[in-house]
């Protein structure tokens, strides 16, 4: 039972309300995309069903971006070394366009064969592929902005991202529309209107991050080492939860169109919804990371356990209200009747898994914020070997998308309990900057 007040609340509010607006506005890129392409066809739901999850997935395991940056940057803060965080916004900026380029360079050549080997074929292969192709150059961008929203967390400016997001996100809006529906472009309209949209994001966060004063501002590999490292781990943790997924989109893929569909819909609500819990995951990153560089692992542990508590009851609330709308929120995305009947199969699973995870996107902000990405990185591979197995066994012994998506609530419930018995003890509450 969570105390109707704690000397917490105020602080974990003032962080968690304006990066709430920001990671809702964050995934309607894709929401858009689905919902107007949606209304195009079978064939083109199911390709942005297979390109989407692709693209969703190369933005997600990049985001050690932001959750690396934001650990340093905030346990730099909480020590008042203001100097270094500064420094760092810099190296932010030139390890997200480094490795932004080197994406789209990658996922342009590689771009067939990949969604070929995932399943792409016929008329949805073709839109897929249209797809990916366009909304690749983006990217670069996309990376930028990521990297500049970890610094101005790690500084708890949530502000200035969320204007910046609400802002590319409403440009998005007018382009799809216009794009696809004015101009006749079809699932490349949409693809076009995301990717320039990602370009002024981009922009406004290079910016951001070059404006703190340093003494220095230009690449150093030495200054980018402790975000490098962090960054590292938690790229193969947010890898091994995206393969998960991704191995769900190719098993559904071989089933038949209105299961990938379904997979799609599911899928996006499912990031946009993890993206609101994820707010106050985002306080836990900031609020951790400072109290313990400034040496407070006492006040470190019980503003998590508030943040924990909170994030329960919003995602039982999300729960709660999502179960009986299996009729009802999948038809704004598509009216296709196989697709929406795919849905409703999986819905009371899809609705089961957000209690779930509030507790455990809180547990994964509290242990980034604390450094302790290592133990993120071991848990998340084991938790994703059990669910590869039962994804493969739904395949092989037709479980269909039920099989999938409570193999995804098995995958969900191992981190809940992984990263609980590390929370439970104090090995993670490390203080001082280094």
């Amino acid at each position: 039972m969570v105390r109707l007040r704690s000397s917490y609340d105020r602080e974990i509010l003032r962080l968690a309300v304006p990066a709430l607006g920001a990671l809702a506005a964050e995934p309607l890129y894709v929401l858009a995309d689905t919902a107007i392409v949606g209304h195009l066809g079978r064939p083109q739901i199911a390709a942005l069903g297979l390109a989407g999850t692709v693209l969703s997935g190369a933005f997600t395991i990049f985001n050690f971006l932001t959750y690396g940056t934001t650990a340093v940057v905030a346990r730099a803060s909480g020590a008042g070394q203001h100097e270094r965080a500064a420094r760092l916004a810099a190296q932010a900026l030139w390890v997200s366009l480094a490795i932004g380029l080197t994406l789209l360079v990658v996922c342009e050549a590689a771009g067939g064969p990949l969604l070929r080997a995932l399943g792409g074929h016929g008329r949805s292969g073709h839109d897929a592929l249209e797809y990916f192709r366009i909304a690749a150059v983006g990217l670069p961008a996309a990376l930028v902005a990521l990297g500049g929203q970890g610094y101005l967390r790690g500084v708890s400016n949530l502000r200035r991202p969320l204007e910046i997001v609400v802002a590319a996100n409403a440009v998005n809006l007018v382009l799809e529309v216009l794009f696809v529906y004015g101009f006749h472009w079809g699932i490349a309209g949409s693809a076009a209107g995301t990717a320039i949209a990602q370009a002024g994001m981009g922009v406004a966060f290079a910016v951001e991050l070059l404006r703190p004063h340093a003494e220095t501002k230009r690449p150093s590999l030495s200054e980018m080492k402790p975000m490098v490292r962090v960054g590292r781990q938690i790229f193969v943790r947010t890898t091994a939860l995206y393969a998960s997924f991704l191995a769900a989109a190719a098993v559904l893929a071989r089933m038949g169109d209105a299961q990938l569909g379904a997979h799609q819909i599911a899928f996006q609500l499912f990031i946009f919804l993890a993206l609101l819990l994820d707010a106050i995951a985002i306080a836990g990153q900031v609020i951790v990371g400072r109290m313990l560089g400034g040496g407070d692992a006492d006040g470190a542990r019980a503003a998590s356990l508030r943040m924990i508590a909170w994030s329960v009851v919003v995602g039982t609330a999300f729960g709660l209200v999502l179960l009986p709308l299996s009729h009802v929120v999948p038809r704004a995305f598509t009216s296709d009747p196989a697709v929406l009947a795919q849905a409703a199969k999986l819905w009371p699973l899809f609705a089961l898994m957000q209690p779930l995870g509030g507790a455990v996107f809180a547990l994964d902000g509290i242990l980034i914020g604390a450094g302790d990405t290592a133990y993120l990185m071991w848990s998340m591979l084991a938790a994703s070997a059990v669910f590869v197995a039962l994804a493969a066994l739904s395949f092989a012994l037709g479980w269909g998308i039920l099989g999938v998506w409570a193999g995804l609530d098995v995958l969900i419930a191992a981190r809940l309990a992984l990263l609980g018995i590390r929370f439970a003890g104090r090995r993670w509450a490390v203080v001082g900057y280094a």
